[in-house]
């Protein structure tokens, strides 16, 4: 039977801006048709910080300039699962039809379902945009704008990042991996939504990528759980005189680096722990993390770090 994974894609994987993203897709997409070719069935997630702070900030000059009315975070993470999933759909239909393949690839626009009274909404944790400098955020902080240092790249605003209850769209992302499809999902961590009666409506959040890639991961029943960052893999003591690089961890041992704070907040850690929540619901499967230019190396344990029970 064919082994049936998620690839949740990291920023490095789609560019930091519009023209990069349309040169990194391609790339990209030679790397998933190589699985596809070995008869994977394929998910896709990825994630939008980037793009969504680009949208975000994009509306909010029409809306002080037109006096127009405020855009949601939701509305704006909608808007990249589009732009996102545009190119890489594409990128990945040119490259099957390149190797004489006939796979359909979809995209679908995934609503996520959070908890209202998440204390998330209290507390912006979630860096989107570009970075900028100690000097640029001092001021954008004068004006109510809430950021934060991002791994000593620079700043980044933040915005809330409430848990991922739900996948309102699995249904559909099972019908069309069952049919064979290349299936892409979840973009930018899924619209969030909160239940009102039989209404979702959007709130102001973007959900963690790598969270709403674990869910899906679990109530689709991949075989393989891979987050794709910018490392072959992942360190403790990173960039330090006793930095060292982890092929396989338990879960036990992962938490433990976490509450020593060895993972960055917005970046290595919440991929550490999403593999943890995949790995204790689903203690039989595989969760990976690796960059994408090794993932074939990774998922047969060459490379990268594996996370166990």
């Amino acid at each position: 039977m064919s082994k049936r994974i998620l690839l949740a894609l990291g920023g490095n994987a789609l560019g930091k801006n519009l023209e990069e993203q349309m040169k990194a897709v391609h790339e990209t997409g030679k790397a998933i048709v190589d699985l596809a070719l070995k008869g994977y069935e394929i998910v896709i997630t990825h994630g939008n910080g980037p793009q969504v702070g680009l949208v975000s900030d994009a509306f909010d000059y029409y809306q002080l300039s037109h006096n127009s009315s405020h855009f949601t975070m939701s509305v704006c993470v909608s808007l990249t699962q589009g732009l996102i999933g545009y190119d890489l759909q594409n990128a990945l239909r040119e490259e099957l039809m390149n190797r004489g393949i006939d796979k359909p690839v979809s995209t679908i626009i995934t609503q996520v379902i959070v908890d209202e009274n998440d204390e998330a909404f209290n507390n912006p944790t979630k860096p989107i945009g570009p970075f900028h400098t100690k000097e640029d955020a001092d001021e954008m902080m004068k004006m109510g704008e809430t950021l934060i240092e991002d791994s000593g790249r620079g700043y980044r605003r933040v915005v809330p990042s409430p848990k991922p209850l739900e996948i309102v769209e699995k249904g559909t992302v099972l019908t069309l991996l069952n049919s064979g499809e290349i299936v892409i999902a979840c973009g930018g961590g899924g619209i969030p939504v909160i239940k009102k009666g039989n209404h979702l409506k959007g709130v102001e959040a973007v959900i963690d990528k790598d969270f709403a890639s674990a869910k899906l991961a679990q109530v689709i029943g991949v075989d393989y759980f891979v987050i794709l960052t910018a490392v072959e893999k992942v360190a403790i003591n990173f960039n330090m005189p006793d930095e060292k690089w982890l092929s396989k961890i338990r879960v036990e041992e992962a938490k433990e680096y976490m509450k020593q704070g060895q993972f960055g907040v917005g970046s290595m850690q919440p991929k550490v722990q999403a593999c943890c929540d995949f790995i204790e619901q689903n203690p039989d499967k595989t969760a990976i993390i690796t960059h994408l230019s090794k993932v074939n190396e990774g998922l047969t344990g060459k490379t990268g770090t594996q996370i166990v029970r």
